[in-house]
């Protein structure tokens, strides 16, 4: 029998790798998975054998794995690289993502990461948002959401110019770079790619539903099914890394970045909130007059008065600010709304029991624990406070809306981002601190990077 010493300190049992080695007898590997800063799976890959002790006992991985910037290098000065003599955390399952790609033959597992005393690393990005759950349930709150994803299908080889293209379809080979917005007979040319991935979530307890071709050639969107939001952004890494998977082996790239291509359309991640009580009812419900909840709307103001601090979170690299060089679906402001898309925060027109609101401003880029601990602790700041959201918006797309204190270029949120009480409290001074340095180190890096537009435009006139 286990004693309290020896459970998870995640709450993992070992009956579910049990019984996922009894249901897939043929599988012989497991991919392990640590979500890292930028929403990168980084881990291992394990044999079959080595399953059942993750669960007794954790695994070692190198807490310097937070310390790196998007392409795994070390940024040194942001003070988690080499700590403690360098050596390793210990990771334990996350319950309940202990899963089976069929499209490669392994299985898939969450982990995430734990100091020698049991406590969760306070680094490790879902951790800094199991605070923001935790504060909530002390509250009576049980946070509730879902995500939407919107990416790109693209050829795997650049053209002669270097230039990638929208992806041939899967089951025409035909190749289309019209924007065949809502195009069912789109969704049907690349039904096989898209089956597939249907078929994984079978094996995920991932329920990704509604698919829709998206405004740009080649750019998709799939919802994922509303329920507790810590799998909800669970949800968003499984789904990811499902959909990049299947992808490759039809020999084509899902590509996550929120703007590949400057012209068209970028990818969101747009996600959809709401707090319930201990028996489940949603606290965000209309009021008997029909009313929108005072709960909800001093969530609202909450998350309004703190998007300037949080941007970095929610377009944390250089490519998510060109998402914003257009308005068009891609609302960088402060503003809320009922059943409008230009604004940021967003109330589906759907009145009743299953009312809640859409933050509508992150990158398909960006972390999704990060982005529900931050929209999560704002909402419990502007509950807290009582925080009035002021007048809705009722601007029309291509109106001028009226000025925000945004940022507007990314040196610009990392600058806000540091200098912020709120992220520091909300992610905890050790995260809040090496995200800064990671995120200025990209910054200066990328600064060096000249472009072929620039020789363009520069080369050879000035």
């Amino acid at each position: 029998m286990s004693t309290p010493e020896t459970l998870s300190p995640s709450g993992s049992q070992i009956s579910e790798a049990e019984a996922f080695l009894a249901k897939y007898p043929g599988v012989e590997a497991i991919d392990i998975i640590l979500t890292d800063f930028h929403g990168i799976g980084r881990g291992k890959t394990i044999r079959r054998h080595e399953l059942e002790s993750i669960y007794k006992s954790g695994r070692g991985l190198p807490s310097s794995i937070f310390g790196q910037d998007v392409t795994g290098e070390d940024v040194d000065d942001c003070g988690l690289v080499q700590t403690g003599g360098g050596g390793d955390g210990r990771c334990w399952p996350v319950p309940g993502t202990l899963g089976y790609l069929p499209h490669t033959g392994r299985g898939q597992l969450l982990i995430s990461m734990y100091d020698e005393d049991r406590t969760p690393h306070d680094v490790d990005p879902r951790n800094v948002f199991a605070a923001q759950v935790t504060r909530a349930r002390k509250l009576g709150f049980t946070p509730m959401g879902a995500f939407e994803l919107e990416f790109y299908l693209v050829d795997r080889e650049a053209d002669a110019d270097g230039l990638y293209h929208p992806a041939s379809y899967a089951l025409t080979k035909r190749r289309s770079t019209l924007r065949n917005t809502m195009s069912v007979d789109e969704i049907d040319e690349m039904s096989p790619l898209f089956d597939a991935i249907y078929e994984g979530t079978k094996h995920l307890d991932l329920t990704l539903e509604t698919l829709i071709s998206e405004y740009g050639p080649g750019q998709y969107e799939m919802t994922i099914r509303y329920r507790n939001l810590m799998r909800a952004a669970d949800d968003v890494i499984i789904a990811k890394r499902l959909i990049r998977t299947v992808a490759r082996r039809f020999g084509t790239e899902a590509v996550f970045m929120p703007k590949p291509f400057g012209t068209e359309a970028g990818s969101g991640m747009h996600l959809h909130l709401s707090l319930a009580d201990d028996a489940g009812n949603n606290l965000f419900a209309d009021q008997a007059d029909g009313s929108l909840s005072p709960l909800m709307l001093n969530a609202i103001g909450g998350i309004r008065g703190t998007i300037g601090e949080a941007m970095l979170l929610l377009a944390p690299f250089m490519n998510s600010w060109r998402r914003f060089a257009s308005a068009m679906y891609s609302p960088a402001s402060d503003d809320w709304g009922v059943e409008n898309r230009t604004v940021a925060l967003r109330v589906p027109g759907t009145p009743g029991k299953t009312r809640h609101f859409e933050h509508r401003i992150a990158g398909v880029d960006a972390n999704p624990y990060l982005v529900a601990a931050v929209t999560l602790g704002a909402a419990l700041d502007g509950i807290e406070n009582k925080i009035d959201p002021g007048k809705p918006c009722t601007d029309e797309i291509g109106q001028d809306k009226a000025p925000n204190d945004l940022p507007r270029h990314w040196l610009d949120a990392i600058d806000q981002f540091g200098t912020s009480d709120f992220n520091k409290r909300t992610l905890g001074p050790r995260f809040h601190t090496a995200f800064t340095k990671i995120k200025q180190a990209e910054y200066e890096h990328m600064a060096l990077k000249v472009s072929a537009a620039e020789w363009e435009y520069y080369g050879f006139s000035i």
